[in-house]
């Protein structure tokens, strides 16, 4: 019984320890402030979780334990368990929660926009949907939590266009044009204070960058940012599927045919072709009553 607690109480310690680094490899998000939290802490944990490893695995091959000792070690392994969890929940809760303000944020922001209600959150789900899509090796050093803040907020600055520009029925004229071009960067400047969305904020400066360098701010190809140029492909379907003041919602085959012809130009060939993959049940379930699905 005594050898048996000892190896559980190891094996429960393992578990321990990969949880923890896979916790610290995910935690690169806004809610951390853009980094890995406090690395010295975390490299004391790891630190602390790998004593207690190798305590049981001495006491194991070289010490004489009793039940009590046993005991303690198989009981203690899991009480770092259940603290891990705890933290992990809070963790999350605390990420759900932030969301849950900032979409509320949004909506409010949009309801003065009749042709961005609704379009923020479209963005969101279909950029999180092109994501999980993604090979493996585009997702690298992209958190999935500071790019869902990035694809919710990448029209915040369109707070600062005047509402008479916003709501126009008819085209903008050059002036207003220019006017309206400046959201990105406005977006900037209301997130400027928040120290949390640095790591997020070049994501949305760029997102209207075109892939021939002809977009807002000149940026051509792969010097935009990766996650800029998946928003800037769901952002573009739908802006097309929403219906605006100036003109009529269109067909998900009609803005399939649009995006793929923008290929290499406007949009990144590689990220179109993945997105044209999507099941357009998936793309469907992303943007409930915003796009027209019949032909």
């Amino acid at each position: 019984m005594i050898t048996v607690f000892i190896i559980l109480g190891s094996v429960i310690m393992v578990g321990n320890i990969i949880a923890y680094i896979r916790f610290i490899r995910t935690s690169t998000d806004v809610m951390l402030s853009g980094r890995h939290g406090e690395p010295i802490w975390e490299k004391i944990g790891l630190i602390l979780l790998v004593f207690f490893l190798i305590g049981y695995i001495v006491v194991a091959l070289k010490g004489k334990p009793d039940h009590l000792m046993a005991g303690i070690l198989f009981f203690g392994a899991i009480f770092v368990s259940l603290a891990m969890i705890l933290m992990f929940y809070l963790v999350d809760s605390l990420k759900n929660r932030s969301m849950e303000i900032t979409e509320t944020l949004i909506g409010v922001i949009e309801a003065r926009d009749s042709n961005l209600n609704g379009h923020s959150r479209n963005v969101q789900k279909l950029s999180m949907c092109l994501y999980r899509h993604l090979p493996a090796s585009m997702k690298e050093g992209i958190s999935p939590v500071s790019f869902e803040y990035a694809a919710l907020l990448h029209d915040v600055g369109k707070l600062g266009v005047p509402e008479s520009i916003l709501n126009k029925p008819g085209k903008l004229d050059p002036e207003e044009w220019e006017l309206m071009r400046q959201h990105p960067k406005i977006a900037m400047d209301l997130l400027k204070s928040l120290p949390s969305f640095d790591e997020i904020k070049d994501w949305i400066l760029y997102h209207h960058e075109r892939i021939d360098g002809k977009g807002y701010y000149g940026l051509p190809g792969e010097e935009i940012p990766l996650p800029a140029r998946i928003i800037a492909v769901c952002d573009t379907y739908s802006a097309i599927t929403m219906r605006r003041s100036y003109k009529d919602k269109r067909t998900h085959e009609e803005a399939i045919e649009i995006i793929r012809d923008v290929a290499g130009t406007q949009l990144d060939e590689d990220l179109v072709s993945i997105f044209l993959k999507i099941p357009r049940e998936d793309l469907q379930s992303c943007t409930p009553g915003t796009i027209d699905f019949q032909n």
